[in-house]
């Protein structure tokens, strides 16, 4: 069967190729790409290129497929799996494999696998690793969505305390404390504010910052501080951008002038230097977002790491089980992390995307890789649709659900768009 995908061949060398995929083993797994989305993640491999810790050294000769966040239909099963798979299913999968020890991961380190294609080979490991994951839903983008997801709820239970006086580690956000997302309405962090207000595990105020009144106002919009409330969570949105103290002044929104968990979402010293200030005794800081920079620094006060107990986490990805924990989430509805999704775009779009991803304003851009259409951001549909009925029927459908993506709208989409 043919393909269309992106390949890596090295350091910024993406190319949008037709080339014909082996046919699949008996412990492989033929599969449809429907959608992927492009994460920070496929930037830095493609910018790095052999020199990204999971790229081969061999990808000027032997390319591999880019895209780690997909999901589509299983074609064909391996007689191996036939009794755990069926052609038909919808899938996600856990990128992340741990196999062996390998950092080897579809999306960095495959041939035949990898997101921005229409058509892909699942190899073996995928399956004995428990990490091709079949979902039932209304709508594919869920299930590109499910690897970003997991990353949160990865990122929330790995922070910890440990009771004073104890040894023992008591994993999870500090229910019922005092919680912060700095620099926290990007795509990931509405995605953690979707998560944090709707998890088993919550704390009783969530403080919100960053320093763009637009996307603050659009945060506050679409996750409102009176459905949080409802959720037994207290948010607050803050703008600490004109504060002549943001350390001080942040405290002064918590009930005991600290903050049991932070979660810091931009690699930027400042802010990380902000959040190891505002910690309360015993406090754990997550710094969640990856920086580029492998010499990459900020201070902390050690003073406070041995006399105040504070503990420091990073966390890069999630586990299959909070894989499958978030797409039965989705599925359930108890979490709709569509906020995350900004822009929409075709196959033929995802090289010039990914290249240019970190200079393209917006959260999520979702990838349909069975069509071909440049990439559009939701807020423009209207415009575009002046001329275009796809993106007048787009915006009409986006207009139910405040200017959101849907599965109405993927629905369409799919059926209209041209092939």
């Amino acid at each position: 069967m043919k393909t269309k995908a992106v390949r890596l061949y090295g350091k910024e060398d993406l190319r949008l190729e037709e080339f014909e995929l082996p046919e699949i083993k008996d412990d492989e797994i033929l599969a449809k790409i429907v959608s992927d989305s492009i994460c920070m993640s496929s930037y830095k491999a493609q910018k790095q290129g052999a020199d990204h810790k999971r790229v081969p050294a061999d990808i000027a000769v032997n390319p591999v497929m880019i895209g780690h966040e997909f999901c589509g239909e299983i074609l064909e099963v391996g007689s191996k799996w036939k009794d755990q798979f069926k052609a038909g299913q919808q899938y996600s999968i856990q990128p992340a494999l741990n196999y062996k020890g390998s950092l080897d991961a579809p999306g960095y380190s495959y041939q035949y696998i990898g997101g921005a294609a229409t058509h892909i080979v699942i190899p073996p490991e995928v399956m004995e690793m428990g990490c091709l994951l079949p979902y039932k839903s209304k709508a594919y983008f869920i299930g590109s969505l499910a690897e970003p997801m997991s990353c949160i709820a990865g990122a929330m239970h790995a922070s910890f305390h440990i009771e004073q006086g104890t040894y023992v580690h008591e994993m999870g956000v500090k229910e019922g404390g005092q919680m912060a997302i700095l620099a926290g309405v990007g795509p990931m962090g509405l995605g953690f504010i979707d998560y944090t207000l709707n998890c088993d595990r919550k704390p009783a105020k969530l403080v919100v910052t960053d320093i763009d009144d637009e996307r603050l106002k659009r945060a506050a919009s679409i996750y409102t501080v009176e459905k949080a409330a409802e959720n037994g969570v207290e948010l607050i949105y803050v703008n600490t951008k004109g504060m002549d103290n943001p350390v001080s002044e942040l405290l002064e929104y918590t009930d005991n002038n600290s903050f049991d968990d932070v979660f810091v979402m931009a690699p930027v010293k400042p802010v990380i230097e902000q959040g190891d200030m505002i910690l309360a005794k015993g406090g754990c800081l997550n710094f969640f977002a990856g920086p580029t920079d492998t010499k990459f620094t900020a201070k902390l006060n050690f003073y406070n790491v041995h006399y105040a107990g504070h503990l420091l986490v990073g966390t890069s990805g999630g586990n299959t089980d909070d894989m499958k924990e978030v797409l039965n989430m989705m599925a359930d509805g108890v979490i709709n992390p569509v906020a995350l999704i900004t822009h929409i775009g075709g196959i033929d779009s995802i090289v010039e995307t990914t290249k240019n991803l970190p200079d393209i304003p917006g959260g999520k851009k979702l990838m349909y890789t069975q069509i071909n259409l440049p990439l559009t951001a939701l807020d423009d549909f209207r415009e575009k649709g002046k001329n275009d009925p796809l993106f007048a029927g787009l915006a009409d459908i986006i207009a139910k659900t405040n200017n959101l993506w849907s599965p109405e709208a993927e629905e369409f989409l799919l059926a209209n768009a041209v092939r």
